[in-house]
């Protein structure tokens, strides 16, 4: 199977982690596994907090804080920051310390390229030979999003934006497919998250994904990847919002 930086953590720490339901926040060890350390349990927390979002690229993870925040002594979150520079989602900097990541734009844009890519084709293949009654739920899906949108729940519209690309990825019918565009997903996950908390950006992600499930429920493979492409090309232009932006964590 394909790692990606970030997935290198999860196999090694979060395959010994069983996520509790969404909302409660908590971590918990598998019955069946070996406990984690507490290095490795912080280095999962906070990753799963930087691939949602919560935690965007730039900011600067400080030892103290986070200590105080996991309850724990500096020396096992020293430890956890080690593990999570080692998969590509921090980086260690000169006079700053631990930061989330930010690739060089450049990094980034190829990155999206490739993620509009894999989407548009899993959008060609749900339109052409996805089932109605699939269609019908994926249009379900994305109506259900629209009070999120109302309400201006970013945090729920994230999470359910998340749900909504996996779910094309599945419906596509090809595990190789899903699983590349899974794997590109993450890498992007904290910049896709980001941007979602830009003016108007809800709204208009909301308006967009509805011009992708038109065309597919419609049949037309080729509007659905050109809609895809023009998702995610809104998505990365959106991302100039975060310019400049340093945030402390």
């Amino acid at each position: 199977m394909l790692k990606d930086p970030d997935d290198q953590l999860r196999t090694g720490v979060r395959n010994r982690l069983s996520i509790c339901p969404k909302g409660s926040g908590a971590l918990q060890p598998a019955p069946s596994e070996t406990r984690p350390t507490r290095a490795e349990g912080i280095a999962a927390a906070l990753a799963e907090a930087i691939t949602r979002g919560e935690i965007p690229p730039g900011t600067t993870l400080e030892e103290e804080r986070l200590a105080l925040a996991h309850g724990a002594s500096r020396t096992p979150v020293r430890e956890a920051l080690r593990l999570l520079v080692a998969t590509g989602l921090v980086e260690q900097r000169p006079r700053r310390g631990a930061v989330v990541a930010r690739p060089e734009p450049r990094r980034v844009a190829e990155m999206f390229a490739v993620m509009a890519e894999l989407e548009a084709i899993c959008a060609r293949l749900c339109a052409e030979a996805l089932p109605r009654k699939e269609k019908t739920k994926l249009k379900a899906r994305h109506e259900a999003m629209a009070r999120l949108v109302s309400v201006q729940d970013v945090a729920g519209y994230r999470a359910a934006n998340v749900a909504f690309h996996e779910a094309l990825y599945q419906g596509a019918g090809n595990a190789y497919l899903a699983e590349l565009a899974e794997v590109t997903r993450r890498r992007l996950a904290p910049f896709r998250a980001a941007q979602l908390g830009g003016k108007d950006r809800l709204a208009a992600s909301h308006a967009e994904h509805g011009a992708i499930i038109a065309a597919i429920c419609a049949g037309d493979g080729a509007a659905a990847a050109a809609a895809m492409r023009a998702h995610l090309a809104a998505t990365e232009g959106s991302l100039g919002v975060m310019a400049g932006r340093e945030a402390r964590f």
